[in-house]
């Protein structure tokens, strides 16, 4: 990550809400073309999320703490503020003196800008603000929130117009959060109800929404160099699993979630 940070331009997304054991379905049905094709041998890696909602994983994931494998460690990270007796930073890990990974690109030259999501990102009371304010330009329209059917569409266009008004010299980090797959999601699904609510079916079919218009987001990603993307749920949630709904708490559809990273190259996508 030494040699890809100020080299790269960096994209991170996150699939607000997303479950594991959905995701690998619809990836292995075919139903995620876009995200699939960019997915390791097609298909998303098993992590532990840093936290169990929203707030508490970002503040993880900004600094340095991305998903964990789920599997015995150690496991070195992307990025690391320097930390002495740290056991997760290598030799292949970005070390960063910063308080958080976003002030730390900052440092090393990045336009910083985040689209925002859920209301954690929304910007209308202080602990809404305490994320976006991380980053030197932030987003957040209704429109980009929970409740709009056409959300990710918003913050995809924003993410254009972003792209197209940085000088080309410039490197940048984006910050994606999609809230298409946190409650409500019953409207992503055709014939579901309001009345019937939001449902593993609702919450899959928010899945391949997102996956219709992800393209666009990389190819403006990518679309002045070559781009180190990170794919990725904060946590999970569960619909009624072993009498379980909702998250911020412990259950394994909260603490599962999927990830990836890989590159993006300038012009490949559309």
């Amino acid at each position: 990550m030494g040699q890809v940070v100020g080299r790269d331009d960096l994209l991170l997304v996150t699939l607000d809400t997303l479950r594991f054991d959905v995701a690998v379905e619809l990836a292995e049905a075919g139903r995620l073309p876009n995200l699939a094709a960019h997915l390791p041998g097609g298909r998303w890696e098993e992590r532990h999320a840093p936290g169990s909602f929203t707030y508490a994983s970002h503040q993880a994931m900004f600094a340095g703490f991305l998903p964990t494998p789920a599997a015995p460690g150690p496991h070195p990270r992307l990025f690391a503020a320097r930390f002495e007796g740290s056991e997760s930073t290598a030799d292949r890990t970005y070390v960063f003196d910063a308080p958080d990974l976003v002030s730390g690109l900052a440092d090393a030259g990045y336009r910083t800008v985040c689209i925002g999501g859920v209301g954690f990102f929304n910007k209308r009371g202080a602990l809404g603000s305490v994320l976006p304010g991380m980053f030197q330009e932030s987003h957040w329209e209704p429109e980009f929130g929970v409740a709009s059917p056409t959300s990710f569409e918003a913050q995809v266009a924003r993410a254009e117009r972003v792209v197209a008004e940085l000088p080309a010299g410039q490197r940048l980090f984006l910050f994606v959060n999609v809230p298409s797959l946190h409650q409500p999601n019953w409207f992503h699904l055709p014939g579901a109800t309001r009345e019937a609510g939001d449902s593993r079916a609702t919450h899959a079919a928010a899945l391949e929404y997102v996956d219709r218009h992800i393209g666009r987001l990389f190819a403006a990603a990518s679309g002045r160099r070559r781009c180190f993307t990170i794919v990725c749920s904060d946590h999970g949630t569960a619909y009624g699993d072993d009498g379980w709904t909702g998250h911020r708490l412990g259950h394994e559809s909260v603490w599962t979630v999927p990830y990836a990273h890989f590159f993006l190259e300038p012009g490949a996508h559309r």
